[in-house]
């Protein structure tokens, strides 16, 4: 049952920061300079042209009025019209084009992130204090202090333009061809995965270091299990748990790079939408953009808790 409330409370929690947090990104774009009106109009639009386009879109209203007509339509699955960016075009339809190509491009640069951490993080506890720990741990430094877009940037310049065996820019939808979209979604994958796979291992490192001498693992050893058995049951189960909720605090970041990433590599996905349409001052798109981001936030951060509780058996008691 004490489970059953810590999930309820965690959904109330994350609907409350949605409305919070849509409400802000709403009062942010309406404070931002510049207006949609002579975006999509020219400044050679006349004061009643502007007017008029101002009323039909709601931009007349005060800001709150025009936050709840937009959360009323929100609740019930409807996210509006471009207003600039593709004229009155139904924003659902923008975000279903866009929304497959970011999550592909985010979860295959995790899942690189991953394999890579949890290979050189175990191998670094493993061999603490040796050879391979140092590398391993060298590479790990060196990953988190590469910054995403200049890795692009050097990714592009060796792999794409010196030995041409990845695309430069340009990517394939897995709706196109599914073995096309992993290959030409690498680098931009690889460009995000390397700063998380640093910070992936070294917390994984720590964690196993730190788990190994615990008093049931030496009990453990002591009953004469042998040490893969330990490893697995006693040591990685529970350094597991930290590792999980710092993959979970990093989702953030990872739809950030993507954003980046999306505008270097040249690909239409949720990231290259929110930019065109914060430049072209599409309120209702960036709005949508912005928590359909959220969303995605919150989601993982609760699965991440409900994985993390799985796996401590104390907070399911």
């Amino acid at each position: 049952m004490n489970f059953i409330w810590y999930l309820v409370i965690r959904l109330g929690g994350a609907l409350a920061t949605i409305i919070v947090g849509s409400f802000l990104i709403f009062l942010i774009m309406q404070l931002a300079p510049g207006d949609p009106a002579l975006t999509v109009l020219g400044d050679a639009a006349t004061t009643e042209t502007i007017a008029a386009f101002r009323e039909e879109h709601g931009l007349d209203q005060p800001i709150i009025v025009q936050y709840a007509i937009w959360l009323e339509k929100a609740i019930q699955g409807d996210l509006g019209n471009s207003i600039a960016l593709a004229g009155k075009f139904p924003i659902s339809e923008l975000l279903g084009n866009r929304l497959p190509v970011t999550i592909f491009i985010g979860i295959y640069g995790l899942a690189i992130a991953l394999v890579i951490s949890l290979t050189a993080g175990t191998i670094a506890a493993l061999r603490h204090g040796k050879l391979a720990d140092t590398v391993a741990t060298s590479i790990a430094v060196l990953g988190i202090s590469m910054p995403d877009f200049w890795l692009s940037y050097v990714l592009i310049l060796a792999f794409a333009l010196s030995f041409t065996w990845f695309p430069s820019y340009g990517f394939t939808t897995p709706a196109q061809d599914f073995f096309g979209a992993f290959y030409s979604g690498f680098l931009p994958a690889l460009a995000i995965a390397a700063p998380m796979a640093g910070v992936f291992a070294r917390i994984l490192r720590a964690s196993l270091l730190e788990t190994a001498r615990k008093e049931y693992v030496t009990a453990a050893r002591s009953f004469g299990f042998a040490a893969p058995f330990v490893f697995m049951h006693y040591v990685f189960r529970n350094a597991i748990i930290p590792f999980v909720t710092v993959v979970g605090l990093q989702v953030r970041y990872l739809l950030g790079g993507v954003v980046i990433i999306e505008r270097i590599f040249g690909i239409s996905g949720m990231g290259s939408l929110m930019v065109d349409a914060a430049f072209g001052r599409d309120y209702p798109v960036v709005q949508a953009c912005a928590l359909t981001f959220l969303a995605i936030v919150l989601t993982v951060n609760l699965v991440v808790d409900i994985a993390c509780a799985m796996l401590d058996p104390r907070r399911t008691h």
